[in-house]
């Protein structure tokens, strides 16, 4: 019944980190569901991959239906999403494949450079937390950024948001516009990465529940309770001004380094 209220919390909080800064599961759901897999045993040494598995389905229902809405809403532009849509799905399925081939201990430690990484460039480097004037993306970052983007987030399972959002931001895009922007952008890796780790999984697990690595019963409750969070955050929460936005988006990447270091 704890396990339960646990990821029943982290699904409700993974509904508002969905609308607030596109974070559709990865990097709420990866440490609440390895901690979860740790703590059993004949689960314990797959708990890495079973995260991140389960993180993707989850991204597949929360980036969807936030993506949906905001196309409603006429939030989404086609010059943000395309063509980089198509390059992060190209490295979404390169990605995917990799995952399989990774050993569970070596899918942490990227997870947690990773994090390291994204959180030292929106400190360090200039323009994440003032913003500039609105630009183009020129045809490398489309390509080969795009691709990085698709190919890192399937195999970590976190989507595309840590990514995309910084990439955005440089270019002069608001933290409205690259949060609106990064959900229908984690759905290539969402659907990539949840395929992937069904077929590469499948009777690994020796426990009923499971798709794969994907814990059904788990992607249940993250599902409906996250749902739950979207619609409080949609109804309850106000607009954050720009600068506190980004603030807030890096701490919050903070918290979850800091939660899969301990």
């Amino acid at each position: 019944m704890y396990d339960i209220a646990i990821i029943a919390l982290a699904g409700f909080t993974t509904g508002i980190t969905t609308v607030l800064f596109g974070f559709g599961g990865g990097f709420v759901v990866v440490p609440f569901v390895y901690q979860l897999m740790l703590r059993q045993p004949g689960l314990a040494g797959n708990a890495m991959h079973i995260a991140v598995a389960t993180s993707t389905a989850v991204m597949i229902f929360n980036a969807g239906w936030v993506s949906y809405r905001n196309w409603r809403d006429a939030r989404l532009s086609s010059q943000t999403l395309f063509p980089l849509l198509w390059f992060i799905a190209i490295g979404a399925v390169v990605g995917s494949c990799l995952a399989g081939l990774l050993s569970e201990g070596l899918v942490r430690t990227l997870f947690i450079l990773y994090m390291l990484a994204t959180i030292s460039d929106c400190v360090l480097r200039k323009g994440f937390f003032s913003g500039s004037a609105p630009r183009r993306l020129s045809f490398f970052r489309v390509t080969g950024g795009g691709i990085t983007i698709g190919m890192v987030a399937a195999l970590l399972g976190v989507g595309g948001s840590v990514m995309t959002v910084p990439l955005l931001r440089r270019h002069g895009y608001a933290m409205r516009d690259c949060i609106s922007a990064s959900n229908p952008l984690s759905l290539p890796v969402a659907l990539c990465g949840a395929v992937t780790y069904a077929v590469v999984g499948w009777h690994t697990i020796p426990a009923g529940g499971f798709i794969g690595f994907i814990s059904l019963k788990i992607l249940g409750v993250l599902v409906l309770t996250g749902w739950v969070g979207i619609v409080f955050s949609r109804s309850a929460i106000p607009a954050v001004p720009d600068r506190w936005h980004a603030r807030i988006y890096v701490l919050l990447l903070c918290l979850v380094l800091l939660t899969m270091l301990l």
